[in-house]
């Protein structure tokens, strides 16, 4: 297969890698199995034009990226809808959709899985057209990355504490947002500090990513409650997988989403996939069943025949 690997050297654990030693391991590993690869290291400002030039390209199979999930989703909406499959080296702080594919956390570990992988279709959601590979969510988890901002990072354990701090600081004074919701046909009225949507179901007793990207329907997970004491806490229970069965949480399955607000587009008020973004009047979310291909290790748990 022809392979093209762009690597984020803004990206996490990039910031710290020696990137010549790492290209040049990708090149041994995937070309050891017969593969032709060539990598090429951009900074931040210039993943999206990299992006979408191998996008455009009809000599690729698979676009390798490396950095977080950010990156991923980039990459994820560049190929929607094409014949080229993405390959994710997670370099990333939290590496969520990487990890829903079972890719090796560590780069020497994931470089090798991929290059011996096989490809195969995993859903992607959209939000109004645009997709996401994990999660699109209003209220507290857009405060909180606005707040995370303001701080200084420069390397995982650093965005790490300034996510921690972020949270502590959103929960203070809960934002409290006024949406109308329709799931499936069933429509309701709700004052919820947080609502998310993600790209299938999360699974239990870990970070909150799906253990199936071949679930084929989205998660929908509404905050029930308004003290910000008990949402703190639902929060860190989020972050382990310990929020099933929460009076302060509805969990619900489903195919369509559309989430309104009786105002006008808020911007950097939506979180799509880690980024803020605009929130606009009315979000229209829906599952599409096996419209990503992706390179994922032989041994993935999930794989059907």
């Amino acid at each position: 297969m022809r392979i093209h690997a762009i690597l984020n050297k803004a990206g996490g654990t990039l910031k710290t890698t020696d990137l010549k030693i790492l290209g040049q391991l990708i090149e041994d590993e995937f070309r050891m199995h017969g593969h032709e690869i060539d990598v090429e290291v951009v900074d931040g400002r210039q993943v999206g034009g990299a992006l979408g030039r191998a996008a455009r390209r009809t000599d690729l199979d698979i676009l390798l990226v490396g950095g977080g999930d950010g990156t991923v989703s980039g990459a994820a909406a560049a190929l929607m809808g094409k014949d080229i499959a993405l390959a994710i080296l997670p370099a990333g702080t939290m590496n969520l959709f990487a990890r829903t594919l079972q890719i090796p956390l560590e780069l020497a570990s994931a470089v090798s899985a991929l290059a011996g992988g096989r490809v195969t279709a995993v859903d992607l959601a959209v939000v109004n057209g645009e997709p996401f590979v994990h999660q699109f969510a209003v209220g507290l988890h857009a405060r909180m990355v606005r707040t995370r901002e303001r701080y200084d990072y420069g390397s995982r354990l650093g965005k790490i504490w300034a996510t921690t701090r972020a949270i502590a600081s959103a929960v203070r004074t809960l934002p409290m947002v006024r949406l109308q919701i329709d799931v499936d046909g069933r429509t309701e009225i709700i004052e919820s500090p947080a609502v998310a949507v993600s790209n299938n179901l999360y699974g239990e007793g870990h970070m909150p990513f799906a253990d199936d990207p071949t679930g084929g329907v989205l998660g929908v997970y509404i905050c029930r409650t308004r003290d910000s004491v008990a949402t703190a806490g639902l929060a860190l229970d989020v972050l382990r997988g310990a929020w099933r069965g929460s009076k302060g949480m509805t969990i619900v399955p489903a195919k369509r989403v559309r989430i309104e607000h009786d105002s006008g587009p808020k911007e950097d008020r939506a979180v799509r996939d880690g980024e803020l973004v605009r929130l606009d009047p009315v979000c229209d979310i829906e599952i599409r069943p096996r419209a990503l291909k992706v390179l994922v290790p032989q041994e993935a748990g999930f794989l059907r025949e």
